[in-house]
């Protein structure tokens, strides 16, 4: 095929850039192709997981609360193989439950603080929280109740805290700030559930 001046003026300076240019751009594009590769697998094993742990995870929660051993097993597994998966911090929690029906305080406490610490979702967080806080109030170590409940962000669970934190007050003999700490409660807690009544009870225990 025969080209015109220009036309050939034109190819040769093609010729010349890509002799000069032309490993470079081959480079750049197998870097591109190796790094949409990458991004594409990333995200399919990620995916790939989270089914794994899904799947896991709907055992367990089925999983009678009395089989303690087995409840450790897999929950331990989605904790120690899963913990970039939501069930990892489902599942520390649902451990703690079991552990403390079988009244082993330490293993649930263990599995909350994992849960506080690990889980990606801020409401297991939030759970947890109240659980460990809980567990620390029967304990009557108030202190490190009142810290776990104050480290709380979400929102969502604003009464749930307050209330707990007013029942962790009154224990401490402190019935003033008890009384803000359920006024708190009760003015997030859902007006037609039992735990709004019940505050508004404590409440007017103290004399409001």
């Amino acid at each position: 095929m025969a080209y015109d001046l220009e036309e050939q003026e034109q190819l040769d300076e093609f010729k010349a850039w890509w002799k000069k240019n032309g490993n470079m751009v081959i480079n750049l594009a197998l870097a591109a192709l190796v790094t949409y590769s990458a991004w594409q697998g990333y995200h399919y094993f990620q995916n790939k997981k989270a089914v794994e742990a899904s799947v896991i995870y709907q055992n367990l929660v089925v999983t009678d609360l009395t089989k303690t051993a087995e409840i450790k097993a897999q929950s331990a597994k989605l904790m120690e193989n899963f913990s970039g998966t939501p069930y990892a911090g489902r599942a520390a929690v649902f451990a703690a439950k079991a552990n403390f029906a079988a009244n082993d305080n330490k293993s649930a406490k263990s599995q909350l603080e994992w849960a506080i610490k690990n889980a990606k979702e801020s409401a297991v967080q939030a759970i947890a929280s109240l659980q460990l806080a809980s567990i620390l109030y029967e304990e009557k170590n108030y202190d490190d109740a009142s810290k776990v409940l104050a480290a709380i962000t979400d929102k969502g669970y604003e009464g749930l805290k307050a209330n707990l934190q007013g029942d962790i007050l009154l224990a401490q003999g402190k019935q003033a700030e008890a009384k803000k700490a359920y006024t708190t409660a009760l003015d997030n807690l859902d007006i037609q559930g039992k735990l709004h009544q019940y505050t508004q009870q404590k409440l007017e225990s103290l004399g409001v």
